[in-house]
């Protein structure tokens, strides 16, 4: 006797508030890990500043080119979903171009963070240092979470462009704390 046919039930995937709230897990403790090693971890104080004069120059010039990448990633990104309508017909390579600004600027932000997080470890000597230092581990939190909607299926069409804000929001809160801190307090260059 043969034992009868099972019918397979559809299997249910994750709910779209389990996939939110599990990318939202995932990218806090990426955040708080980074800030966890950081504080822990006794600075080294050794300098890689490459062909810069000295590490806070690497730093600085480095987090620029992100800011910069991540504002025309941010434009590609406002042409894409219809935002602005320059140029008129939206370009086959457009898509193609964001991903790769993003990868770029992304790439450019590991030097600083290695410098930041090995080198200098989680400092809090003042307001502006500590939130350079929470804006830092909250722009690759708020990465994972980016890179988790792109992947993800099912997602709410409004998950990516607020994870990509967000990611640009942090990023530009490292520049503020960093960059713009360093140009408008040294003094210029004599020749």
């Amino acid at each position: 006797m043969t034992a009868p046919a099972q019918t397979a039930e559809p299997r249910a995937g994750l709910s779209t508030t389990t996939k939110l709230l599990i990318m939202l897990v995932l990218g806090a403790a990426v955040a708080v890990a980074l800030g966890v090693y950081a504080n822990q971890h006794t600075p080294t104080l050794k300098s890689y500043p490459l062909f810069f004069s000295g590490m806070i120059e690497l730093k600085v010039w480095f987090a620029t080119l992100a800011v910069a990448l991540a504002t025309l990633q941010l434009l590609f990104a406002a042409r894409m979903y219809g935002k602005i309508s320059i140029p008129k017909r939206e370009p086959a390579w457009l898509g193609d171009a964001h991903r790769l600004t993003g990868t770029v600027a992304f790439l450019v932000t590991l030097p600083v963070a290695y410098q930041c997080l090995y080198s200098l470890g989680f400092e809090t000597m003042n307001a502006r240092v500590l939130l350079h230092g929470i804006f830092g581990c909250a722009f690759y939190g708020a990465f994972t979470i980016k890179v988790l909607g792109v992947r993800v299926k099912g997602l709410p069409g409004w998950v990516l462009p607020v994870a990509g804000g967000l990611v640009f929001a942090a990023l530009v809160g490292v520049f503020v704390t960093s960059s713009v801190w360093f140009f408008t307090s040294s003094p210029l260059p004599t020749f």
